[in-house]
């Protein structure tokens, strides 16, 4: 089986379409929809879990360019790539990943929208007792965060330690973990001061999972169907946000790790080197700092072509040159930690 099974509309041919004759596709002409797909099925499973949860309220969702909540909207959008295999392929190819492919991350991420939708279907922000748990719900979203890895004061739940990024995320994160967890929660937070924010959703849900919403809003925001740009052009954008930059002593760090010296050849050039651990190395780097994986391998990109202009060469034993390159791109990834995160949609 696929990793998602898409519905496709007469007039396209999928198994002929090129990747050049698909990325010049505009968005909205992507003859693709959630009906009869895995991702139907998956939101049947979050809507099993809300009656399990005995939460009368359930956000609709639509298809659009990436996930996220609109303000004021009791639903969330689920992007399209999602919605057919051969747009996993393709989001695969440019972004190096496909955040919401896997059910696991999915179900993740779609319980992390439902806390915003229900927020706003409860209009539960504007309330004393959101605000004293979480904040302010409305101050600025920041385009970049610093999250601190240390904070017990947040849930653990979306890479990146995304509950930081702002009250609203706080609340959405604390909710999703709520409703994954059964009673979990209180034994996996016990002694943390996010343990108070888990207590506030539940004494919530309890006094709301009865009542008909406030907010019964239907409007769809940005939905596939409106969407004009191409594909080639959504992809530029989105790889240009996740674009990193380079600090004056990048060369420095290059330096301890490989060598101008024309006498290690038996040992190789650094970037082939890199190049056939590019994978490893990214994989475990990402994981590790909770980057984007395509963030990661342009910070790899860029030490590829780095070494090629420097002529550097492995002149160490290989085990050694893999550790310190591990160490050096994860120094380089954590500088995006230490200079904020991009926020995301979610």
């Amino acid at each position: 089986m696929s990793e998602v099974e898409g519905t496709v509309e007469t007039g396209f041919d999928w198994r002929s379409a090129t990747d050049e004759q698909i990325l010049n596709l505009r968005l909205c002409d992507l003859p693709v929809k959630i009906e009869g797909t895995t991702l139907e099925l998956r939101i049947k499973r979050l809507y099993d879990e809300l009656d399990q949860r005995q939460i009368r309220f359930k956000p609709y969702v639509w298809l659009s360019a990436e996930w996220f909540t609109p303000d004021g909207i009791p639903g969330f959008a689920i992007p399209f790539y999602l919605a057919h295999p051969r747009l996993i392929r393709l989001e695969r190819k440019f972004m190096l990943e496909v955040e919401g492919v896997s059910h696991v991350e999915c179900m993740r991420i779609m319980r992390h929208e439902t806390g915003h939708a229900l927020s706003n279907a409860y209009t539960l922000h504007g309330k004393r007792e959101w605000r004293e748990a979480f904040g302010s719900f409305t101050q600025p979203y920041p385009d970049y965060y610093k999250p601190d890895p240390s904070s017990r004061g947040y849930v653990l739940h979306l890479n990146a330690w995304y509950a930081q990024a702002h009250p609203a995320e706080d609340f959405a994160e604390t909710f999703a973990v709520w409703l994954s967890s059964g009673e979990g929660w209180r034994g996996a937070y016990g002694g943390w001061p996010a343990l108070q924010k888990l207590e506030y959703v539940d004494s919530t849900v309890c006094k709301i999972r009865g009542e008909t919403p406030a907010n019964r809003v239907r409007r769809k925001v940005e939905p596939l169907s409106r969407l004009k740009l191409t594909l080639r052009e959504h992809y530029q954008r989105k790889r240009d946000h996740y674009a990193m930059e380079w600090p004056p002593i990048y060369d420095n760090h290059l330096f301890r790790i490989f060598s101008q010296d024309s006498h290690s050849k038996a040992l190789g050039s650094a970037a082939g080197f890199l190049q056939r651990h590019r994978r490893q190395l990214r994989q475990e780097v990402a994981e590790g700092t909770g980057l984007h994986h395509y963030t990661v391998d342009q910070a790899l990109k860029h030490m590829i072509n780095r070494c090629k202009e420097l002529k550097l060469r492995v002149s160490i034993a290989e085990s050694e040159a893999k550790l310190r390159a591990t160490v050096m791109l994860t120094a380089q990834s954590l500088n995006a930690v230490h200079s904020g995160f991009p926020r995301v949609a979610l």
